[in-house]
Protein backbone atom coordinates (compact mmCIF):
# COMPACT_ATOMS: atom_id res chain seq x y z
CA UNK A 1 0.00 0.00 0.00
CA UNK A 2 2.76 2.12 0.64
CA UNK A 3 4.64 1.29 -2.44
CA UNK A 4 1.69 2.26 -4.05
CA UNK A 5 1.22 5.75 -2.71
CA UNK A 6 4.54 6.54 -3.54
CA UNK A 7 4.08 6.03 -7.04
CA UNK A 8 0.42 7.62 -6.94
CA UNK A 9 2.32 10.68 -5.32
CA UNK A 10 5.55 10.95 -7.63
CA UNK A 11 2.98 10.82 -10.65
CA UNK A 12 0.86 13.88 -9.33
CA UNK A 13 4.23 15.81 -8.80
CA UNK A 14 5.02 15.23 -12.64
CA UNK A 15 1.91 16.21 -13.45
CA UNK A 16 2.24 19.14 -11.03
CA UNK A 17 5.40 20.39 -12.72
CA UNK A 18 4.78 19.89 -16.18
CA UNK A 19 4.81 23.34 -17.66
CA UNK A 20 0.80 24.57 -18.91
CA UNK A 21 0.97 25.31 -22.92
CA UNK A 22 0.04 28.89 -24.56
CA UNK A 23 -1.59 26.67 -27.53
CA UNK A 24 -2.51 23.43 -28.80
CA UNK A 25 -4.03 22.95 -32.40
CA UNK A 26 -4.74 19.67 -34.02
CA UNK A 27 -4.35 18.74 -37.88
CA UNK A 28 -4.48 16.36 -40.60
CA UNK A 29 -1.70 15.93 -42.62
CA UNK A 30 -2.25 15.89 -46.88
CA UNK A 31 -0.19 15.44 -49.80
CA UNK A 32 2.64 13.29 -48.10
CA UNK A 33 2.63 9.45 -48.20
CA UNK A 34 1.58 8.99 -44.78
CA UNK A 35 -1.88 11.28 -45.28
CA UNK A 36 -4.59 11.05 -43.44
CA UNK A 37 -2.20 11.11 -40.15
CA UNK A 38 -3.50 12.70 -37.19
CA UNK A 39 -0.88 15.37 -35.93
CA UNK A 40 -1.20 17.50 -32.35
CA UNK A 41 0.98 20.59 -31.72
CA UNK A 42 2.04 21.95 -28.58
CA UNK A 43 3.25 25.12 -28.24
CA UNK A 44 4.71 25.47 -24.54
CA UNK A 45 5.49 29.33 -24.87
CA UNK A 46 6.28 31.66 -27.73
CA UNK A 47 10.09 32.55 -28.20
CA UNK A 48 11.69 35.35 -26.63
CA UNK A 49 12.54 38.14 -28.90
CA UNK A 50 16.21 37.36 -28.31
CA UNK A 51 15.86 33.62 -29.33
CA UNK A 52 14.11 34.91 -32.58
CA UNK A 53 16.84 37.44 -33.30
CA UNK A 54 19.70 34.40 -32.50
CA UNK A 55 18.38 32.27 -34.99
CA UNK A 56 17.77 35.34 -38.18
CA UNK A 57 21.35 36.18 -37.07
CA UNK A 58 22.41 32.41 -38.45
CA UNK A 59 20.14 32.48 -41.34
CA UNK A 60 21.96 35.65 -42.24
CA UNK A 61 25.36 34.40 -41.31
CA UNK A 62 25.65 37.87 -39.25
CA UNK A 63 26.58 34.96 -36.18
CA UNK A 64 28.44 32.52 -37.98
CA UNK A 65 31.57 33.16 -36.49
CA UNK A 66 30.35 33.31 -32.90
CA UNK A 67 31.71 30.04 -31.83
CA UNK A 68 28.33 29.13 -29.64
CA UNK A 69 27.15 30.46 -26.78
CA UNK A 70 29.54 32.06 -24.80
CA UNK A 71 31.14 33.61 -27.82
CA UNK A 72 32.20 37.09 -28.64
CA UNK A 73 32.37 38.36 -24.77
CA UNK A 74 36.09 39.14 -25.35
CA UNK A 75 36.44 42.62 -25.93
CA UNK A 76 39.17 45.36 -25.96
CA UNK A 77 43.30 44.46 -25.75
CA UNK A 78 42.82 40.79 -26.03
CA UNK A 79 40.49 40.89 -28.45
CA UNK A 80 42.34 42.68 -30.70
CA UNK A 81 45.32 40.77 -30.36
CA UNK A 82 43.23 38.25 -31.08
CA UNK A 83 42.00 39.34 -34.61
CA UNK A 84 45.52 40.12 -34.94
CA UNK A 85 46.60 36.70 -34.68
CA UNK A 86 43.82 34.88 -36.01
CA UNK A 87 43.43 37.23 -39.00
CA UNK A 88 45.04 35.13 -41.76
CA UNK A 89 43.16 31.72 -40.40
CA UNK A 90 39.88 33.31 -39.85
CA UNK A 91 38.38 32.35 -43.46
CA UNK A 92 40.48 29.25 -43.22
CA UNK A 93 40.29 28.32 -39.93
CA UNK A 94 37.07 26.44 -38.89
CA UNK A 95 33.71 28.14 -37.15
CA UNK A 96 31.39 26.58 -35.12
CA UNK A 97 31.42 22.99 -35.51
CA UNK A 98 34.45 23.09 -37.58
CA UNK A 99 32.77 24.69 -40.60
CA UNK A 100 34.60 27.41 -42.45
CA UNK A 101 33.33 30.69 -41.88
CA UNK A 102 34.06 31.22 -45.85
CA UNK A 103 31.93 27.75 -46.67
CA UNK A 104 29.08 28.37 -43.60
CA UNK A 105 25.27 28.17 -45.46
CA UNK A 106 22.33 29.80 -43.97
CA UNK A 107 20.88 26.22 -44.09
CA UNK A 108 23.88 24.51 -41.88
CA UNK A 109 24.16 28.42 -39.65
CA UNK A 110 20.45 27.92 -38.41
CA UNK A 111 20.12 24.22 -37.88
CA UNK A 112 23.68 24.48 -35.64
CA UNK A 113 21.75 27.81 -33.73
CA UNK A 114 18.26 25.42 -33.26
CA UNK A 115 20.66 23.11 -31.34
CA UNK A 116 21.54 25.90 -28.94
CA UNK A 117 17.65 27.40 -28.10
CA UNK A 118 15.29 25.67 -26.01
CA UNK A 119 12.26 23.64 -27.18
CA UNK A 120 9.22 25.48 -26.82
CA UNK A 121 6.55 22.79 -27.45
CA UNK A 122 6.46 19.46 -29.75
CA UNK A 123 4.31 17.94 -32.91
CA UNK A 124 3.17 14.89 -32.63
CA UNK A 125 1.72 12.44 -35.68
CA UNK A 126 1.52 8.15 -35.66
CA UNK A 127 5.26 7.90 -35.40
CA UNK A 128 6.58 7.09 -32.37
CA UNK A 129 8.73 9.73 -31.49
CA UNK A 130 7.72 13.56 -31.41
CA UNK A 131 9.73 16.32 -32.87
CA UNK A 132 11.28 19.51 -30.39
CA UNK A 133 9.82 22.49 -31.71
CA UNK A 134 12.96 25.38 -31.32
CA UNK A 135 11.02 28.24 -32.47
CA UNK A 136 7.46 29.32 -31.96
CA UNK A 137 5.87 32.72 -32.89
CA UNK A 138 2.95 34.25 -34.27
CA UNK A 139 1.64 37.45 -36.50
CA UNK A 140 -1.84 38.96 -35.07
CA UNK A 141 -4.04 40.66 -37.71
CA UNK A 142 -6.44 43.73 -37.11
CA UNK A 143 -8.90 40.90 -38.21
CA UNK A 144 -8.28 38.09 -35.53
CA UNK A 145 -6.60 36.06 -38.25
CA UNK A 146 -2.90 35.11 -37.55
CA UNK A 147 0.36 33.28 -38.65
CA UNK A 148 2.28 30.82 -36.72
CA UNK A 149 5.32 30.04 -37.64
CA UNK A 150 7.12 26.82 -36.21
CA UNK A 151 10.92 25.17 -36.43
CA UNK A 152 11.32 22.03 -35.59
CA UNK A 153 15.10 20.88 -33.92
CA UNK A 154 14.59 18.04 -36.98
CA UNK A 155 13.39 17.42 -40.33
CA UNK A 156 9.92 15.76 -40.34
CA UNK A 157 10.31 12.40 -42.18
CA UNK A 158 14.13 12.48 -41.34
CA UNK A 159 14.03 8.18 -39.87
CA UNK A 160 10.90 7.34 -42.34
CA UNK A 161 8.80 8.33 -45.63
CA UNK A 162 5.68 9.46 -43.42
CA UNK A 163 6.40 12.98 -44.24
CA UNK A 164 7.38 12.51 -47.81
CA UNK A 165 5.95 14.43 -50.47
CA UNK A 166 3.28 13.54 -52.47
CA UNK A 167 3.77 16.13 -55.05
CA UNK A 168 6.34 16.90 -57.25
CA UNK A 169 8.70 19.33 -56.03
CA UNK A 170 12.31 20.43 -55.55
CA UNK A 171 13.75 18.33 -52.37
CA UNK A 172 15.58 20.83 -50.20
CA UNK A 173 18.44 19.38 -47.90
CA UNK A 174 17.71 21.62 -44.79
CA UNK A 175 18.08 19.65 -41.61
CA UNK A 176 14.85 21.09 -40.20
CA UNK A 177 11.47 21.97 -40.86
CA UNK A 178 9.66 25.25 -40.87
CA UNK A 179 6.01 25.29 -40.47
CA UNK A 180 3.49 28.15 -41.20
CA UNK A 181 -0.08 27.79 -39.97
CA UNK A 182 -3.15 30.33 -41.13
CA UNK A 183 -5.04 30.36 -38.76
CA UNK A 184 -8.59 32.81 -38.93
CA UNK A 185 -10.36 34.15 -35.72
CA UNK A 186 -11.93 31.17 -34.60
CA UNK A 187 -8.07 29.11 -34.44
CA UNK A 188 -9.42 27.48 -37.75
CA UNK A 189 -6.90 26.70 -40.79
CA UNK A 190 -4.21 25.07 -42.51
CA UNK A 191 -0.49 24.64 -42.58
CA UNK A 192 2.31 24.07 -45.04
CA UNK A 193 6.27 22.73 -44.10
CA UNK A 194 9.05 23.36 -45.85
CA UNK A 195 9.42 19.70 -46.69
CA UNK A 196 9.71 20.85 -51.15
CA UNK A 197 10.16 24.87 -52.03
CA UNK A 198 12.48 27.04 -50.27
CA UNK A 199 12.84 29.04 -46.80
CA UNK A 200 13.22 32.34 -46.97
CA UNK A 201 13.59 35.78 -44.51
CA UNK A 202 10.40 37.26 -43.63
CA UNK A 203 10.42 41.11 -42.64
CA UNK A 204 7.13 41.03 -41.14
CA UNK A 205 7.90 37.59 -38.87
CA UNK A 206 11.46 38.56 -38.29
CA UNK A 207 12.22 34.82 -38.70
CA UNK A 208 12.64 32.54 -42.07
CA UNK A 209 9.29 31.00 -43.04
CA UNK A 210 8.03 28.99 -46.45
CA UNK A 211 9.36 30.99 -49.50
CA UNK A 212 5.62 30.94 -51.85
CA UNK A 213 3.49 30.25 -49.55
CA UNK A 214 0.23 30.25 -52.31
CA UNK A 215 1.92 28.14 -54.41
CA UNK A 216 3.29 25.12 -51.96
CA UNK A 217 0.86 22.29 -51.24
CA UNK A 218 -0.88 22.25 -48.12
CA UNK A 219 0.37 19.77 -45.65
CA UNK A 220 -1.46 20.13 -42.38
CA UNK A 221 -5.62 20.43 -43.33
CA UNK A 222 -8.33 20.93 -40.62
CA UNK A 223 -6.11 22.91 -38.40
CA UNK A 224 -7.98 23.71 -35.43
CA UNK A 225 -7.18 25.41 -31.98
CA UNK A 226 -7.93 23.21 -28.90
CA UNK A 227 -8.54 24.94 -25.35
CA UNK A 228 -4.77 25.55 -24.12
CA UNK A 229 -4.20 23.62 -20.38
CA UNK A 230 -4.81 25.75 -17.67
Amino acid sequence: MRALFVVVLAGALLFAETPSSVLNLTATTANVAGAPDPVRIEILRWSTDEERTRLASAWDLTSVASGGPGAGKGTGKGAAKQGKGGAKGGAKGPGPGGVSAATQTPEAALARALQEVTTVGYLWSSEIAGYALRYAGKIDSPDGSERVVLITQRKLGAMNQVWRPAIDGPVNPYEFSVIELHLNAKGEGEGKVSLTGKIAADAGAKIVTVENYNALPVVLRDVRMRAAQP
